[in-house]
């Protein structure tokens, strides 16, 4: 039986399966994983809907095993001190082969060829000579020496981009927000896009990676297909709403675009001629699961033990090695002389300050700060409830 006292014991929840290789990074008697908990320290989510939850007092994280976090209430949490993180890259690999795989496959026409010989069942000997007389309606095109159009290169689009130069294609990318860990990744002979415009114009292939934002909505419509190629392939593994519905479906129509690869079918979807609907299958393997789930939990674990925090999509980055000195981190608003008072309400308790950082991000900012000497622990409770009183503090944790 543990030996570790129950304050030291944290609560993990998760709201869907996660793979047990995730689960594992919680050592035991550190953590306990309760479902029914109502007031857990962290959760850890797939695709279950949070924007009813009420969440307890004591929810210190939130883990989106994947990259977006539509089903999370972000702004609820950054108003109450709660951190969301989410798993970029975990499933870039599954996702790049998935598009691969159908691009490759659209320009083939596989999709509408395999389609057609299941409706021969029944023709028993007769299937060979059919397939021989109808196989030249499904003639395709070869995706060697054509246009890749990359928007977006962040971890599945730079890998997109990097294999597809294995298949001799031309690769155009655009991305005004690229990373430099990104840059870094890129091959050097991805084309550079100056604008979107140009991208559209020379892509024989056009395939998304980029966040949904009030810019990037219905980004696919009448305008950007009026400057694309007659019969241009659309891959849309991001987000259903980057398309305009009408719009697209009027191009498929005209022939302006030759096919539309979609991970989001819904009913529009459904009815559009040359349309392929995939039911959201991009990030669906084994491999992705475990890599998002181990991704999230340590992430939370980090977070829980040390304060550190990375790939937050609420709170700025933070880091500050853990020497195992005594921790305060704050969640504040970004406002001056925040700072000041922080540390001055730490100096007036006779308190050396061995390190520290902060970091802002928008209206909100971090402060991470060791403690030189061992604050014994009467004085922790009033000195957190001390800051805590500070006009523009959102959360502190002693650790």
């Amino acid at each position: 039986m543990s030996t570790i006292t129950l304050e030291r014991v944290k609560t993990i929840k998760t709201l869907n399966h996660i793979a047990q290789s995730g689960l594992n990074v919680f050592h035991k008697d550190h953590y306990v994983i309760d479902n029914e908990s109502e007031d857990p320290d962290a959760i850890i989510v797939r695709s279950f809907n949070m924007h009813t939850m009420e969440f307890g007092a004591n929810l210190k994280a939130i883990a989106r095993a994947g990259a977006g976090v539509n089903n999370i209430p972000v702004d609820v949490c950054t108003e109450r001190g709660i951190v969301v993180f989410n798993t970029p890259g975990a499933n870039a690999n599954a996702v790049k082969e998935l598009v691969l795989t159908t691009l490759i496959a659209s320009s083939r026409n596989l999709f509408d060829g395999v389609s057609w010989v299941k409706t021969l069942e029944g023709e028993g000997e007769q299937i060979p000579k059919l397939v021989e007389a109808g196989k030249k309606q499904f003639v395709g095109k070869e995706i060697k020496g054509k246009t890749l159009g990359v928007i977006g290169l962040g971890a599945i689009g730079a890998l997109i981009a990097n294999d597809a130069l294995g298949l001799d294609m031309d690769v155009i990318g655009f991305d005004p927000f690229i990373s430099v860990d990104t840059a870094w990744n890129l091959s050097r002979n991805v084309q550079r896009a100056m604008t979107i415009e140009q991208l559209f114009a020379e892509s024989d292939f056009i395939t998304v990676h980029v966040p949904l934002t009030d810019d990037t909505r219905e980004m696919f419509n009448e305008t950007a297909f009026s400057m694309m190629k007659p019969g241009v392939h659309i891959l849309n593994f991001s987000r259903g709403e980057l398309i305009n519905e009408e719009d697209m479906a009027a191009a498929l129509n005209s022939g302006k675009v030759g096919k539309y690869i979609t991970d989001f079918p819904n009913e529009k979807v459904l009815k559009m001629n040359n349309a392929i609907s995939i039911p959201h299958l991009g990030a669906s393997t084994t491999e992705s699961e475990e890599n998002c789930a181990i991704m999230a939990a340590r992430q939370l674990k980090e977070f829980l033990e040390t304060g550190n925090i990375k790939h937050s999509v609420n709170f700025p980055n933070a880091f500050l090695p853990y020497t195992g000195k005594q921790r305060l981190a704050a969640f504040h608003h970004n406002v001056p002389n925040m700072v000041g008072q922080i540390t001055s309400a730490i100096s007036d308790d006779h308190l050396n300050i061995a390190d520290m950082v902060n970091r802002s991000r928008g209206d909100y900012a971090y402060t991470l700060i060791d403690i030189d000497s061992e604050v014994n622990k009467k004085l922790v409770p009033g000195l957190e409830e001390k800051i805590k009183q500070i006009a523009g503090i959102i959360t502190v944790r002693v650790i």
